[in-house]
């Protein structure tokens, strides 16, 4: 099989690294890709907003399937412009992933199929004033959230009211994330551990992932900013087999018939965030695609054929079809630009990929970076490398990816130094 993955950061290197490790994988093309994808496949310059293009370059280089990395293509309808050429896609139409582009449409949604997440209101850009007042009467901490995409960046947890109008200022007033600030969703604050399951379904079926955990904060103990994620581990000891069965029943099974009956079934990765409070899990929020970093530690666990287990998805076949994982762990460590995830620089260099590869279990997975006209590795964003190390137990992983986290060198070089260890004081 041929395969083309739309995107360019370290969820789209980690996709191209699993199917050029299959089997039935003849050749990966990424698009854009960057240079993790170019050493393992072929790098194609697309832009991934322009559907027509990307149909007829899946003509031109024969593509089997496509796979769609990055949350906007999927929110723009580039799965639908591909099916209305007859090419399958492992990824959601444009109307099943308002469950990510939409986070007011995903709360009613939930509230409609009576899907446990928390209690919540959504306010129009124009009706700040009476979200303004709405948050007088709430209980703190409180979130505050821009109800479109802003790139994992877009939720605020508030700790006081002050903070909380402060928050709703910055989304409607000084547009910080642009148009997903055109409406707000203010939700309580939900106790408890957070934790992500990723289903694969083709619209009818589903099989489910190793569970993983995510670390969004910039810093260590969940301290700062939010960010795209600074490191995941899987399997989270957290979900437990009792928790999962309870998640696929209140959450995933609900999920996709509501979709179905509304007659936009949901076929490609479905990523449910939870939150496991004293009352059970419950749904912080849903992605359209793999996670990233979580597609860097949960990928490699799965002993499946890749190809083959994504063409299942993307054909609509994944009867009889089920997943086996690995009994290892596995821990990615996210290194960033300093200052990331505000203003950070580009073009730094950066030594020591090679070292770190070199090392027992350890990978490194490409996001931000890029290569200058004399082959030199330099950062090109703000989450540049994922390291990634697997091992017969989580200590051991997490040992594996720090060791290759610091053979790696670059000006400015950022990282937490406490990723998956909620999971060892768990188990």
């Amino acid at each position: 099989m041929r395969v083309l993955v739309i995107g360019s950061g370290g969820r789209e290197h980690a996709l191209c690294r699993a199917l050029a490790d299959s089997s039935s994988c003849t050749h990966v093309f990424a698009a854009p890709g960057n240079p993790g994808t170019a050493a393992v496949g072929t790098n194609l310059s697309l832009d991934p907003a322009d559907h027509s293009a990307v149909a007829r370059s899946v003509q031109e280089h024969d593509i089997d399937y496509t796979i769609i990395g990055p949350e906007k293509p999927l929110v723009d309808g580039i799965a639908d412009h591909l099916r209305a050429h007859d090419h399958p896609v492992m990824g959601p139409s444009a109307d099943a992933a308002r469950l990510e582009g939409s986070k007011a449409f995903a709360k009613s949604f939930m509230q409609e199929h009576g899907i446990p997440t928390a209690s919540f209101r959504t306010f129009e850009a124009n009706e700040a004033e009476a979200a303004h007042d709405y948050i007088r009467t709430q209980p703190v901490p409180v979130v505050v959230k821009a109800s479109g995409l802003a790139g994992g960046k877009g939720a605020l947890v508030c700790t006081t009211r002050e903070e909380a109008h402060e928050a709703l200022d910055r989304i409607v007033d000084d547009r910080d994330f642009g148009a997903a600030g055109d409406r707000v969703v203010i939700e309580a604050f939900m106790e408890g551990d957070e934790a992500s399951v990723f289903v694969l379904t083709d619209g009818d079926r589903y099989v489910v992932c190793p569970p993983s955990q995510d670390h969004k904060a910039i810093g260590e103990g969940g301290t700062g900013p939010n960010t795209g994620g600074m490191g995941a581990y899987a399997p989270t000891p957290l979900v437990d087999g009792a928790t999962l069965t309870a998640v696929c029943r209140t959450v995933v099974e609900p999920t996709l018939k509501g979709l179905s009956d509304a007659g936009t079934p949901y076929q490609g990765i479905l990523y449910v965030g939870l939150m496991l409070t004293d009352d059970g899990p419950k749904v912080v929020e849903y992605n359209c695609r793999w996670g990233d970093p979580e597609a860097q530690v949960v990928l490699p666990l799965l002993e499946n054929d890749h190809a083959a287990l994504f063409d299942a998805v993307a054909r609509n076949a994944l009867t009889g079809v089920q997943v086996r994982a690995s009994a290892e762990a596995c821990v990615g460590v996210v290194l960033a630009s300093q200052g990331y995830p505000h203003d950070y620089d580009t073009g730094v260099l950066i030594e020591g990929v090679d070292l770190a590869e070199q090392m027992e279990g350890v990978h490194v997975i490409h996001a931000g970076t890029r290569l200058t006209e004399d082959g030199t590795l330099v950062t090109d964003g703000g989450r540049v490398l994922c390291v990634v190390a697997t091992a017969p137990t989580l200590e051991t992983a997490i040992e594996r990816a720090y060791e290759g986290a610091d053979a790696i060198q670059f000006d400015g070089k950022t990282l937490r130094r406490d990723i998956a260890r909620s999971g060892l004081m768990a188990t």
